[in-house]
C-alpha cells in the first residue's frame, strides 16, 4: 500500500465490494490449535475426525421394556397376552449377565445392551408390567400384549458411526451437535482454526470509560464496547485497550500493549475534520490509507498495515468515530476479515426481500444502510426504519434486527417498495 495521511491528496470513493476486497487481500486463514471441545463453539475444524469405533458400540434397546425372541410372542395380544417367565435384568451402563431363551424374556432399560438370542424388545406399556408393580404381584414373569417383529425397537451397533468412518470433515463449523458428536467419541480436545487476537483502542480526548462519572464536555466511550462485543460476537478474541488521548505519547502507548495481535480496531481519527495528530501517529507506524466509501453511514475508513507491540505488523482497519457508523463499518469490513481468518467462507449475513414500510431517502449517490426491524406479515416480510437515523444514534442499531439497503443510484427508496435487508439476527417471532 502506498503510505499517506489525509493531506497527501484527494480521497478516492470506493465501492463497499472494493473496499472489502482491498481489506480481505491482507488476511489469511490462521493456523490451527487445539482447543478443549467446549471452547471451540463456532470454531473451525482443522483436521477430518473419523470414529476410533462403532456407535453404538453394541446393539441396544430403545424403549425401556423386555428383551424377548420375537417367536416367543407370536399370536400375543391385549385379549390373549402370552406370559414369559424374567430370567435378569440389565440397565444402562450394564452388560447382560443372563441370554434370552424361548419362551423367557429380560427387563431391559433404554440403552442398555441386547442379551445375546433376543431379536426384539417390547415396551412395558404392551405388557402388565405396570399393573403387576400396583399390584405387588410377582414380576418373575410378565404377560406380553403385542407381536413383534426381529429387531423391533432395537438400535443396532454402528448405526450412529462405524469405525473408521469419517464422521465430520476438515473446514466444518463446530456447532452444538458437532461438539456432542466429539463428546460421544471421546474428544476432550479437537484441532480447529485458532481465533483471531483483534486489540480494539477508541481515540479521542473527549471519552471517558463507562462506570465513571463524566465532567462537562466529556462523553462515555461506547465504541469501544460496542466493538468488543461485535469481534466476540464474530468469534474472535477482543483484546480492549481502553481510550488514547489526541496526544503522541497516549496512542504510542496504548499501541505497545496490541502485543502478539492479528488485527487492530481503532475507532475515530479517520474523517476530514479529524486531529492530524492521530493520523500522523498511525500513518508513522506503518502504511495506512484514508478512504471514501461510497456507503451511508461509515463513509470514511482507514486501512493498512501498523506496528504494534515487539515490533509486529499487523492490519489496522480504523472505523469512523459516530457509533453507527463504527457498528455499520464493522458488519461490512470488521467482521468478514474476523470469519476469513477463522476459516469461514461464509462472513455474508442472510438476507430477506421485505415490503418497506417508510421510504429511505439516498441524497449523494451513496449506498444506505438503514436501520430497520423486519416483522412478518401475510406470509412475507415488512421493514419499517428503527426512527432517525443519524449515524450517532446507536439506538436505532438498538431497535434493528435489520439493515435495508439502498442501492447506490437510486435517490429513494419508496414506502411499499422491495428491498434487500441483511439480517442482523432471527428473531423468533419473525422467522
Amino acid at each position: 500500500m502506498r503510505e499517506h495521511g489525509h493531506r497527501h491528496g484527494a480521497e478516492s470513493m470506493l465501492s463497499v465490494e472494493d473496499a472489502r476486497e482491498r481489506i480481505l487481500g491482507f488476511f489469511d486463514v490462521l493456523p490451527p490449535e487445539s482447543e478443549p471441545i467446549l471452547g471451540a463453539q463456532g470454531q473451525v475444524l482443522a483436521e477430518d475426525v473419523f470414529g476410533a469405533f462403532d456407535i453404538p458400540p453394541l446393539d441396544n434397546s430403545a424403549m425401556d421394556g423386555f428383551a424377548v425372541q420375537s417367536d416367543s410372542v407370536k399370536g400375543a395380544s391385549a385379549e390373549s397376552p402370552v406370559v414369559l417367565a424374567i430370567v435378569g435384568t440389565v440397565a444402562a451402563g450394564e452388560m447382560p449377565s443372563t441370554d434370552v431363551a424361548p419362551g423367557t424374556a429380560v427387563r431391559i432399560m433404554t440403552g442398555a445392551p441386547v442379551p445375546n438370542w433376543a431379536d426384539s424388545v417390547v415396551p412395558f406399556e404392551d405388557t402388565d408390567e405396570t399393573e403387576r408393580k400396583r399390584s405387588g404381584a410377582g414380576r418373575s414373569e410378565a404377560g406380553i400384549r403385542t407381536e413383534v417383529v426381529p429387531g423391533e425397537n432395537i438400535r443396532l451397533a454402528g448405526n450412529d458411526v462405524r469405525r473408521g468412518e469419517r464422521v465430520l470433515e476438515k473446514g466444518a463449523v463446530l456447532r452444538p451437535a458437532e461438539i456432542g458428536v466429539l463428546a460421544s467419541l471421546g474428544y476432550g480436545s479437537v484441532r480447529v482454526v485458532r481465533r483471531p487476537v483483534v486489540a480494539i483502542l477508541a481515540t479521542g480526548d473527549e471519552l471517558v470509560e463507562p462506570g465513571t462519572e463524566a465532567p462537562p464536555g466529556k462523553i462515555y466511550d461506547s465504541n469501544s464496547y460496542t466493538i468488543v462485543s461485535a469481534v466476540r460476537s464474530s468469534g474472535g478474541r477482543p483484546l480492549g485497550l481502553g481510550i488514547a488521548g489526541d496526544d503522541l505519547k497516549s496512542l504510542e502507548d496504548k499501541l505497545e500493549q496490541a502485543a502478539d495481535v492479528d488485527m487492530l480496531i481503532t475507532t475515530a481519527g479517520v474523517s476530514k475534520g479529524d486531529y492530524d495528530m492521530v493520523k500522523d501517529v498511525l500513518a508513522s507506524r506503518g502504511k495506512v490509507e484514508f478512504w471514501s466509501v461510497r456507503m451511508r453511514p461509515a463513509k470514511p475508513l482507514a486501512f493498512g498495515i501498523i506496528r504494534v507491540g515487539g515490533g509486529r505488523t499487523v492490519p489496522h482497519l480504523g472505523l469512523p468515530g459516530n457509533p453507527v457508523s463504527a457498528l455499520v463499518a464493522f458488519e461490512q469490513f470488521g467482521r468478514p476479515a474476523i470469519l476469513k481468518m477463522l476459516g469461514r467462507g461464509d462472513w455474508s449475513r442472510p438476507t430477506v426481500e421485505a415490503v418497506l414500510e417508510d421510504p429511505i431517502y439516498n441524497p449523494d449517490g451513496r449506498r444506505v444502510y438503514a436501520r430497520v426491524i423486519v416483522t412478518k406479515r401475510d406470509g412475507g416480510y415488512v421493514a419499517r426504519l428503527t426512527g432517525d437515523q443519524s449515524s450517532n444514534l446507536l439506538t436505532s442499531m438498538a431497535r434493528a434486527n435489520g439493515l435495508a439497503i439502498c442501492p447506490e443510484d437510486q435517490q429513494i427508496k419508496e414506502a411499499g417498495e422491495t428491498v434487500i435487508v441483511e439480517m442482523l439476527d432471527w428473531p423468533e417471532d419473525v422467522f
